[in-house]
């Protein structure tokens, strides 16, 4: 690629159980696509309790599994998983994991990202999960984007959303975004989308 073409694509990366985690990667997708680029949303498979159980190498339904070249190959990153006890799905963490090679070789140093989660509860952990999220990010050289307080939505929030990342607080598994959640979630993936074309035209 060179510097006059825009990046290729940011990677919307997620693990979702009941749908809200997804909502969120889709509402990140949006704003990226807003923003001019290619959103490509793409999941990690379950962990299993059976360690002799597999997964179809494609998803029966929903986004595709991520590949090691959609790590290599994207401008930018959005890292979303819901929490488990304060922490990111064990998904999630046994995906990235298994990116040693990609660290080694730097694939994804200076690359912009960020992360995002969903709760059932008001005060389940999301801060702690976002905060467990850019842990392996800032290993791989990347550089953080959260959402500055310019955006009046994290003012005026009643649900979810923090200048971490976005979140969703999925009272009564609600996977509806609530106004806010859904405007932050927006502006985070423009603000991904834009960080990319900055960095990629200096």
């Amino acid at each position: 690629m060179n510097n006059n073409q825009q990046p290729a694509f940011i990677l919307v990366l997620y693990y979702s159980t009941k749908g809200s985690t997804k909502a969120l990667a889709e509402a990140i997708g949006l704003g990226i696509e807003q923003a001019g680029l290619e959103a490509r949303l793409r999941t990690v498979p379950a962990v299993s309790n059976n360690c002799e159980s597999t997964e179809a190498k494609i998803p029966s339904h929903g986004d595709l599994y991520c590949s090691k070249q959609d790590l290599t190959d994207c401008a930018g990153l959005a890292l979303g998983s819901p929490t488990r006890f304060g922490n990111m799905a064990a998904a999630m963490k046994y995906f990235l994991d298994g990116t040693v090679n990609e660290w080694l070789n730097g694939d994804l140093q200076g690359k912009p990202a960020g992360v995002f989660t969903s709760t059932g509860s008001m005060h389940g952990g999301q801060e702690s999960t976002l905060i467990s999220m850019m842990l392996p990010l800032l290993h791989h050289g990347m550089l953080l984007c959260g959402l500055p307080y310019s955006e009046e939505a994290l003012h005026s929030t009643h649900s979810g959303g923090t200048p971490y990342g976005p979140s969703h607080v999925a009272l009564e598994q609600s996977t509806n975004l609530s106004d806010e959640e859904h405007k932050l979630a927006v502006a985070f993936g423009q603000r991904l989308a834009h960080t990319a074309e900055k960095l990629h035209s200096a």
